[in-house]
């Protein structure tokens, strides 16, 4: 048939929205033709497919009208992770492969020129939404591209198959009888889930000398699920101290882990190290409000949503206008995250990740402690950081 539909999907902010890759082939002057409000590097994937087909040794319809629409045409779409579905449909609709075999089937995937398939950002956000979205009775089967696979592979009860080649996926879905058995695997690998072991090498509070004070304040806050606010003169200890407190929250659970690998995924910054392990964000102290919260053009991700359940840290200087620090705070109200307005003299800030749902007889939300203040005294030595005297 000329008329192909393949299953992808897009990324929006924090969610991957489903996206129908429609092909159609007809006679007329040849062309390629690509809609659905695609970005400069979508558009771009008619030139890597048709060199990715023709050096695979796959016939490329170049005396065809190509049309491809990516549904629906009111969702942006961008990056390379188009490259696949479109493929797969132009050789479906030249019937080189089975488009029925496709149903239960999402892909994506980057395509280079000889055909090899890249790595693309959020699979383990797609794998999520999918979960999300069907149950593991009817989850969907994703094709994937080595780096990709792995990663969507956390995601439990997940069916990721991964392809290093077109070919690979090619060779799967090619037309079979109907006597063949659809659990055969040729060309795919499937993913077994598999566990990382959370590494323990973060920084210790034990590594901290003296400060008994604010290591004592440090254990209440994390214990009670309260935000902290830490004041003192340049070189007290406060970026050290605030380095360590999420060494003292509890383990993350699976859920937790995946949303805050989710989020690392849509950014294009995880990796297997991260896994299980809270991270703590340092916005420097010279970025701007619109920075601080993400903004930009596109709109990314806010520097307290980039570790999420994990500990978002600066060092605020009085370069740091009261609007910056109230853009923050409002940022961190609408995503549930506890952020407070520091003084404009030097601060550090911890904020405790996840208050959690559980009722409480103290419910600190959006409140800040008593400030603790940090001496820098003679013989109080401070780990990893010079004395230098108060200011």
């Amino acid at each position: 048939m000329s008329l192909a539909l393949v299953q992808s999907r897009a990324l929006t902010g924090l969610q991957a929205m489903p996206v129908t890759v429609e092909v159609h082939l007809a006679n007329g002057l040849p062309s390629f033709t690509l809609v659905g409000l695609a970005d400069v590097e979508v558009k771009e994937a008619r030139e890597r497919v048709r060199s990715a087909l023709q050096n695979s040794g796959l016939e490329f319809p170049a005396n065809k009208k190509i049309t491809v629409n990516l549904a629906p045409a009111d969702l942006p779409k961008d990056s390379g992770r188009f490259d696949l579905p479109i493929a797969m449909g132009i050789l479906a609709a030249s019937g080189q492969v089975d488009g029925a075999r496709f149903a239960g089937y999402e892909f994506a995937g980057e395509l280079s020129l000889s055909g090899a398939l890249r790595p693309v950002r959020g699979a383990l956000a797609t794998g999520l939404a999918i979960r999300s979205q069907s149950g593991p009775a009817t989850a969907l089967r994703q094709v994937l591209p080595p780096g990709s696979a792995e990663e969507a592979a956390l995601v439990p009860d997940a069916q990721i198959y991964r392809a290093e080649h077109l070919l690979d996926v090619v060779q799967h879905f090619l037309p079979v009888s109907a006597s063949s058995s659809d659990d055969v695997v040729t060309g795919l690998q499937r993913m077994q889930a598999r566990e990382i072991a959370p590494p323990d090498n973060g920084p210790d509070l034990a590594d901290v000398k003296g400060q008994s004070a604010a290591k004592r304040a440090m254990e209440i806050a994390a214990a009670g699920m309260h935000g902290m606010l830490l004041v003192g003169p340049p070189g007290s200890g406060k970026s050290m101290l605030a380095q360590r407190f999420a060494g003292l929250l509890p383990p993350m659970t699976l859920e937790q882990a995946l949303e805050s690998a989710a989020i690392a995924s849509l950014a294009g910054r995880f990796t297997p190290q991260q896994w299980m392990q809270r991270r703590t964000s340092h916005p420097h102290h010279t970025c701007s409000a619109i920075a601080l919260v993400g903004g930009g053009s596109p709109p990314g991700q806010a520097k307290s949503r980039w570790h999420t359940k994990a500990c978002c840290s600066s060092t605020s200087s009085r370069v740091r206008t009261q609007r910056a620090r109230g853009t923050a705070r409002a940022a961190g109200d609408r995503h549930d995250h506890d952020l407070a307005r520091g003084a404009t003299r030097g601060v550090s800030r911890a904020f405790h990740p996840d208050r959690g749902d559980e009722p409480l007889p103290l419910r600190l939300s959006r409140l800040v402690a008593a400030p603790v203040p940090l001496l820098a005294r003679t013989g109080c030595a401070l780990s990893g950081q010079a004395q230098r005297p108060a200011a």
